[in-house]
């Protein structure tokens, strides 16, 4: 099964559909499965008097509120469905990440069979509860959270309708950027363990790279922040990837799968061409005649491995030539 990556444009539309919209474009170009954004009401979200994180006073002005800048990041319900309708269009999954009852509602309504529930959200009962009624697929970050709130979060959504098999864990760091340093790419395995649930990687550091070593570590979701532009103004543009960048990851990502192949340990198509020419096989190291010995003396290994496999070395020594050899004939 192919790894499912969601390219997340979250806000970085900044409140414009236009850019959505290009946003949209740029996830199709880059071959990502999904292109995911959010779904809130800023009043329901965060209190008017909330501040923002220290990443959010460094990228956007400072002395604004975190409700003041959220509240310009918002889409509507028009704006929904306008995005929802271009992403059929384009042939790409549209998902969005809500943050509240009335959001998960809008989503649900607009017929989404995915449901992100962010790392923010990870301790909120009855919204998990409401998520997992509706009986979707669903991948939930774990950003910020220990494992036994991960698995606090697992049991509300399967005790209130929804399939472990329906759902995909992704490890996550709610840091932007994320260090290195704090990636810890082994915790994804602590939980597919110990959930046995599908397992994946929900990334904020700068580069591609651990996105590729999660693949190959066997997460089947990736998620990945991008925008159009680095250094727009907004929370999360700088913490993004460019749409080259994006495509990079995509394309590595799906060399990995392919890499990563069966489990069996059998010569490739393409290699099978060349066990003749590289092996070696048993050949003459001198003139033979028909009725000699043949000793280490008299025969050795070589290039091409058309004769006697080197591995019958010991079945070899001691019997007599059944016929003349030249020097490098097989035996």
């Amino acid at each position: 099964m192919s790894v499912f990556i969601i390219a997340e444009a979250g806000v970085n539309h900044n409140g414009s559909i236009k850019l959505a919209k290009e946003l949209i474009d740029a996830a199709v170009e880059s071959g990502a499965d999904a292109v995911k954004f959010q779904t809130f009401k800023a009043e329901s979200l965060v209190s008017k008097t909330a501040e923002k994180a220290d990443y959010q006073k460094k990228t956007t002005d400072a002395s604004e509120l975190q409700f003041d800048m959220i509240k310009k990041l918002e889409l509507d319900v028009s704006a929904h469905k306008e995005l929802h309708a271009y992403c059929q269009e384009k042939d790409i999954m549209f998902l969005s990440t809500p943050f509240d009852h009335e959001s998960i509602d809008l989503l649900s309504d607009l017929g989404l069979q995915i449901f992100k529930i962010p790392s923010g959200e990870i301790t909120n009962l009855p919204y998990l509860r409401h998520i997992g009624s509706l009986d979707k697929k669903i991948v939930l970050s774990t950003g910020m959270s220990n494992l036994k709130e991960v698995g606090d979060a697992l049991n509300i959504l399967i005790n209130a309708g929804t399939s472990k098999d329906n759902i995909t864990v992704l490890h996550a760091n709610t840091m932007y950027p994320t260090p290195m340093e704090d990636v810890n790419l082994n915790a994804m395995l602590t939980i597919q363990k110990e959930f046995d649930v599908a397992v994946g990687y929900s990334d904020h550091t700068l580069g591609i790279e651990v996105d590729i070593a999660a693949v190959a570590m066997g997460a089947s979701c990736i998620e990945k922040h991008f925008t159009l532009d680095k250094t727009m103004n907004g929370p999360d543009h700088k913490a993004s990837l460019e749409p080259e960048e994006l495509k990079a990851m995509v394309g590595a990502i799906r060399n990995i799968e392919k890499a990563l192949g069966s489990s069996e340990k059998k010569p490739s198509p393409s290699e099978s061409v060349n066990i003749d020419i590289v092996r070696k096989s048993i050949v003459a190291n001198q003139k033979i005649n028909k009725g000699d010995i043949l000793t280490d003396k008299n025969i050795t290994i070589k290039r091409p491995g058309k004769g006697i496999s080197p591995m019958q070395w010991d079945e070899i020594i001691g019997t007599i030539a059944v016929k003349n050899y030249k020097l490098d004939d097989l035996i």
